[in-house]
């Protein structure tokens, strides 16, 4: 582990045009960003964080500069750009250009292969693999201030530090182990364009009330929510500044026929109900006589009969075995739902597919196909091949 280089903030032209061509001398950058959303839809870009193999550390401040040369350095398919749970920044880029700018090598999904665990938190990450205890100062900060503090500009250039310093190891394990290949399907999911839309007629799905409702009541919530969410985006405001969430669900239980009817619904301001209150009654009566869009098919499978669940057993104990001898966490590989739908034959199982497949599902549906004779060998499950008649 190497401590803290000096970071560059960059926040003039010419500081750019440099850090560029410093940056574009290399195969692999490590990224971060910082930004606040609190009160708009879109991200809010404030800086930029960079750090090349060398550990020369950049912070770039987007509310100063053009950043289309950073872009353009990022967008470049030669340089592969090394994040930590991806999704949030790379959502930023998608908004900013509207396309991905790949190669990229999220570390929060490279760890569960190499036995850490799943979902696993950057600072969590950082201690585990170098020792070291990130500060949590300026994790609620609010990055559209300036100046940026000194405090703040090195709590931000930290992250990318430690991120080129995380990712050679990880990816020569992974490389040394044969499992680089393993996540360039989860690495493509974040390229694709359709990972960061969502469109006004299904943004009820994200609403938890959605399931509990049904005919009118449903058709209503549907309704409303593409409305909301077409207007959120073109006032730039959180969707629940709109309409929040349980007004929503509560506009759909009562299917209001009258303005004055509004008043009655906890979380709808009066200056929304003079300004919609019209649309709302008229979209709400439309709504009512509208088939609904279907919820999405029940995926809770029935219960287990008993030899079923001694089958499950044998399922997960043979799921452990294979994670304990691949040096992997059992939930990497795959859950009880997942065994579950193995154990009914269903083609939608995850331990059917890609590398899952190969170093689970296989063995997996042998061992139920009664292809292995499973026993208890110094206290451990152990599993052999039937003897050949």
């Amino acid at each position: 582990m190497v401590a803290m280089s000096e970071y560059t903030f960059v926040d003039q032209p010419a500081a750019l045009e440099a850090a560029c061509r410093e940056m574009r001398r290399h195969d692999w950058l490590a990224l971060d960003t910082e930004f606040i959303r609190e009160k708009t839809f879109y991200p809010k870009l404030c800086l930029i964080q960079v750090a090349t193999p060398e550990l020369r550390l950049f912070c770039i401040d987007p509310l100063a500069l053009d950043i289309a040369p950073l872009l353009d350095l990022f967008y470049d398919p030669g340089i592969t750009k090394v994040l930590h749970a991806a999704r949030q920044d790379l959502e930023i880029f998608h908004q900013l250009r509207g396309s991905l700018p790949g190669p990229v090598f999220d570390t929060q999904l490279a760890a569960p292969l190499l036995g850490l665990p799943e979902q696993m938190g950057y600072a969590n990450l950082v201690r585990e693999r170098l020792g070291v205890d990130l500060p949590k100062g300026h994790s609620r900060t609010d990055w559209a201030q300036r100046p940026l503090s000194e405090d703040q500009l090195r709590y931000a250039a930290d992250d990318v530090n430690y991120l080129a310093q995380l990712y050679p190891p990880l990816h020569d394990e992974l490389a040394a182990k044969g499992r680089l290949e393993w996540l360039a399907p989860d690495f493509q999911i974040l390229l694709e364009p359709e990972t960061y839309i969502v469109h006004p007629e299904a943004a009820w799905l994200r609403i938890k009330e959605a399931n509990r409702l049904k005919g009118a009541s449903l058709s209503i919530l549907q309704d409303l929510a593409a409305w909301r969410e077409e207007r959120a985006r073109r006032e730039d405001k959180p969707r629940k500044w709109i309409l929040p969430d349980d007004a929503l669900a509560t506009l759909a239980r009562l299917k209001p026929k009258r303005k004055v009817e509004l008043e009655r619904v906890r979380g709808l301001n009066p200056g929304l109900i003079r300004q919609f209150g019209d649309a709302l009654i008229e979209r709400i009566q439309a709504a009512r006589g509208r088939e609904p869009q279907p919820l999405p098919a029940f995926t809770r499978l029935p219960p287990l009969t008993a030899a079923e669940e001694a089958a499950l057993d044998l399922l997960q104990g043979t799921l452990r075995l294979i994670a304990d001898t691949n040096g992997l966490n059992p939930s990497v590989l795959g859950g009880r739902k997942d065994l579950e739908k193995l154990l009914r034959g269903r083609d939608d199982c995850a331990l059917l597919q890609g590398w899952r497949r190969r170093l689970a599902g296989d063995t997996l549906q042998a061992v139920l196909a009664g292809d292995y004779r499973a026993g208890i060998s110094a206290g451990r499950l152990e599993l052999e091949p039937p003897l050949s008649g």
